[in-house]
């Protein structure tokens, strides 16, 4: 049954936010066509429902379509073939419901962090006193008290990420969109941001679409993995990752392990794929 159309039977109970399906892919398809050359196939047939709350990271090989499909969602691109609804609306565009974060935070070097925070809410028109409290309360909430004064080239990488995830989180979206958030930071900064997201995810009850190439942080952070194809991408497998990210051996986990390798397993043989020209 196609998502859109699927209804609640008669006498059906009424599903619980943790159960009801806020982001509706369905057999999505989309094709870059650059001026000159032959159009490209990023993603083909995509089905996908994402439910209220949860997090859930897109993985695959490079190439195959995970961060167009983010962008979609978003409403950064149009969506060509299928539809994708938020709550049971399509998606034309963007809106307030969806914040993103990028690689790269996309802060204003001229403006402090506090200025960064303030400017989504500045454009949403809310009263001052309000914008100012909001800003430091998600601050606050990502731990930057007492850097609202400091400029984007006086903190460090994983300092500025915490800022462009305030920005994102003031304005209130339901959705947040990550588009390899940790990608360019060190090892150990990527760690601690690791943490620090699950603690914020925690505390604001967002839906989180996370997109990564990393298979650890995918299975650390994620409830489900969503493993594409290679390109045109699709999805290939669903992999459910539930753990309790309080214990301080997971990684070393036995259940953990396992589902590292059979995820490194299916990425692995797509990749493989896509250097073969797309033959099995």
């Amino acid at each position: 049954m196609p998502l859109e159309t699927a209804t609640k039977a008669k006498g059906e109970r009424a599903l619980s936010p943790r159960e009801r399906v806020q982001i509706a892919v369905n057999r999505v398809g989309h094709s870059y066509r650059p001026q000159k050359g032959r159009a490209v196939t990023a993603l083909e047939d995509v089905s996908l429902a994402v439910k209220d709350r949860e997090f859930l990271a897109l993985l695959g090989p490079s190439g195959c379509g995970k961060s167009t499909l983010l962008y979609l969602i978003g409403g950064f691109l149009p969506v060509e073939e299928g539809s994708i609804l938020i709550d049971g609306q399509r998606v034309a565009g963007p809106g307030p419901d969806r914040g993103i974060v990028f690689q790269h935070f996309a802060l204003f070097p001229w403006k402090t962090v506090l200025k960064n925070v303030l400017y989504g809410l500045e454009k949403a028109r809310l009263p001052r006193e309000e914008r100012l409290s909001r800003a430091r309360a998600f601050i606050d909430l990502v731990g930057l008290s007492g850097f609202e004064e400091s400029y984007p080239s006086q903190l460090s990488g994983g300092m500025r990420q915490r800022a462009a995830i305030a920005r994102t989180l003031a304005i209130d979206p339901s959705i947040l969109l990550m588009d390899e958030p940790f990608g360019s930071l060190d090892a150990q900064t990527r760690s601690l941001m690791q943490g620090e997201l699950l603690r914020i995810w925690q505390r604001s009850k967002k839906t989180v679409v996370f997109v990564t190439h990393d298979v650890q942080e995918a299975v650390f952070l994620a409830e489900r993995i969503a493993v594409m194809s290679a390109r045109p991408g699709h999805v290939k497998e669903i992999v459910e990752a539930r753990f309790d990210r309080e214990d301080p051996d997971l990684l070393r986990s036995p259940r953990f392990v396992e589902i590292v390798d059979h995820i490194w397993n299916l990425v692995r043989a797509e990749a493989i794929r896509a250097d073969r020209g797309g033959a099995p």
